[in-house]
């Protein structure tokens, strides 16, 4: 891992800046589907394109499905998922994660035990899943795990496959170290996962070996799992 500067202090973002990037992380989450949904429904407005028809259905149908499944991801992983407080159905997580992990080339293993997630937990599990995505741009497994642990929760997400990586940039920004150039879309998702465990009494860290990429987080606290 990239070692830091002495002088390389910690610094939470302003408020109004942290929101304008996830805003931005969101929007470049959605472009694709959107972008695709909309060509396709360009063809049924081409009188000379019956025979694309077909294949611009498909389109519909999959781009559709890919919208509403990172709809549902982000709406938990990035805002409220409703605004009151709250245990998340660990099968309702797994529906999300694999819905939304869907066309990945890793291949998501569940393997969290408890039976639901406080909301706080969640969000960061879901977090996680998507820097352990990251992590695994050439396929293999993306194994994702929680355990009660002295009235906390552990959470662990295992990136194994070929060229498995952990960005320099991402474990500085896990640990709130801005990058040289600032934060962007990109990496004001790990920013945010860091954020949500120091929130809630906790850390998450990364260390990564030859093919493999390992991210853990501890949160404190009485409701941060419930089995």
């Amino acid at each position: 891992m990239e070692k830091y500067m002495q002088d390389d202090l910690p610094a939470e973002l302003p408020a109004d800046q942290l929101a304008a990037l996830l805003c931005a992380r969101l929007c470049h989450d959605l472009v694709s589907p959107v972008s695709a949904l909309g060509a396709a429904l360009s063809v049924f407005d081409d009188p000379d394109s019956a025979d694309m028809h077909e294949d611009a259905m498909e389109l519909v149908r999959e781009s559709s499905r890919q919208a509403q499944a990172k709809l549902e991801f982000c709406r938990l992983a990035f805002g409220a998922g409703g605004s009151a407080p709250g245990i998340m159905d660990s099968r309702e997580l797994q529906r999300l994660t694999e819905a939304m992990f869907s066309s990945v080339k890793p291949e998501i293993v569940w393997k969290v035990e408890s039976a639901g997630l406080e909301k706080q937990a969640a969000r960061l599990l879901l977090n996680m899943c998507l820097l352990g995505v990251d992590a695994a741009p050439r396929g293999g497994t993306v194994t994702i795990e929680g355990a009660e642990t002295g009235g906390g929760a552990r959470l662990r997400v295992i990136s194994e496959g070929p060229r498995a990586r952990l960005e320099p940039g991402t474990a500085r920004a896990l640990e709130a170290l801005a990058p040289e150039n600032g934060y962007d879309g990109r990496s004001i998702q790990p920013y945010y996962t860091g954020l949500i465990a120091r929130s809630n009494g906790g850390r998450v860290s990364a260390q990564a070996n030859e093919n493999r990429v390992e991210f853990i987080a501890l949160v404190k606290g009485p409701e941060g799992m419930i089995g």
